[in-house]
This record gives C-alpha cells, structure tokens and sequence, in this order.
C-alpha cells in the first residue's frame, strides 16, 4: 500500500505518489468513452482516496459532473481540499459512501447517473465488495452506462509479473480477504449483473483497465 503524505503541510490535501504515475493513462482510456455520454450526466468515483484524480480529470472533462466519494472521513477531507485548490466547479462535494450499505440514488444524486468509476479498490477490499459493486451499478446506469475499473489482475488464474505476486502476497499479509483478483471471475460477476463483456486496455506498471457497458 502506497503511503500518502501531505504537500501542503494543512493537514489535509494528500497526496499518492501513484495517483501522478497513472492519472494520465486513465484519463486516456476513460475520456473517449464519455463522449457517447450525455452533457451534465455524472460520473460517481468510488473510494476516491485522496481525491487527486478528480481534480485533476474533473477539469479536462467539462461536459461532465464529477461525484467523489470515500468511506474515510480523513479523505473526504483531502478530496474536499484538493477540490478547492483546484477550484474544479464540476467536481462536486465529497460523500461519505460505502458500497456494502449506501445506493447510488441515496441520497439523491446532482445529476444523472453516467458512469461509476473505481480505482485500485477491489484488491483492497473483500470479495463481496466487487460483488455487491456490480449488483448495485447495474441496476443504477442507464442503458449504455459504463463501469470503469482499473487496477491489478491475474488472468488465468496466474499473475501477469512477479511483482504482482509480490504484492498480492503482501496484500493478504495484511487482510486475508484482500488480494489481487481474478479478472474472469471479476468479468464473470459484471456480465451476471446485466453488463456486457468488457473492453479491456492493458496498462503500466501491469495494471488494466475495464469498461463495462450497461446492456
């Protein structure tokens, strides 16, 4: 797990080293997408983490709301600090969001639903996370909504690099039910939801990317 560190010495905006290596590939990936997506719909970031990643693309995607969320409240705090030093009009106030227990439509969203977005999470959260995101995505987007999700998979059961391996290893050390997921059994879950088979972007630092569309 990446330590975050605090830039501005307020005690709130953090930062994630990773967040400035990936930002910009992810922004390749997802911004050729939204552009089959209403203007003014919203794009709802799950575990936003420090909240860089919409203060950075909320910016360069105008057409779009950019909804962040977290279920840290010192998070909440960094995403709503960078939000104002970016002074991102579309990004709107952070939410207290956990997907075990919150909808999507509770309370109710500032526009409609687009896309849902996640970013490193189900390696860092139980099985029924990414089973429960799904369940409740589906149901949330419209026909043709997307499912944004990046991180690390095996595929095949296999680790794509060692350094993989490494890391699922150190994931488990730390949570038994945490570690690096099975992309089939992740495409699996999404499609028995109601969404089609993803497009899939291999990414750096053995990462990948999954667009899921809505049937």
């Amino acid at each position: 797990m990446a330590q975050l560190f605090d830039p501005s010495g307020d005690g709130k905006r953090l930062h994630a080293p990773a967040s400035m290596r990936n930002r910009d590939v992810i922004f390749d990936v997802l911004s050729p997408k939204l552009k089959s997506q209403p203007t003014g719909s919203l794009i709802f970031e799950i575990a936003s983490g420090t909240g860089e990643h919409a203060a950075y693309m909320a910016p360069k995607l105008p057409r779009h709301l950019w909804q962040p969320s977290d279920i840290d409240s010192q998070h909440i705090a960094s995403i709503d600090a960078w939000r104002h030093e970016t002074a991102a009009q579309s990004v709107q106030p952070a939410r207290h969001f956990n997907i075990l227990k919150d909808s999507f439509h509770a309370p109710q969203l500032p526009a409609p639903l687009a896309v849902i977005m996640a970013v490193n999470l189900l390696h860092i959260s139980p099985w029924v996370v990414a089973e429960t995101l799904m369940e409740k995505a589906c149901p949330a987007l419209p026909s043709g909504g997307l499912l944004y999700l990046y991180g690390p998979y095996k595929r095949g059961g296999a680790h794509t690099a060692e350094s993989n391996a490494q890391f699922d290893a150190s994931l488990k050390s730390r949570d038994s039910s945490w570690g690096i997921r099975d992309m089939e059994s992740v495409i699996d879950c999404a499609e028995s939801a109601g969404f089609r088979s993803p497009e899939i972007t291999p990414m750096p630092a053995n990462n990948f990317s999954l667009v899921f569309a809505k049937v």
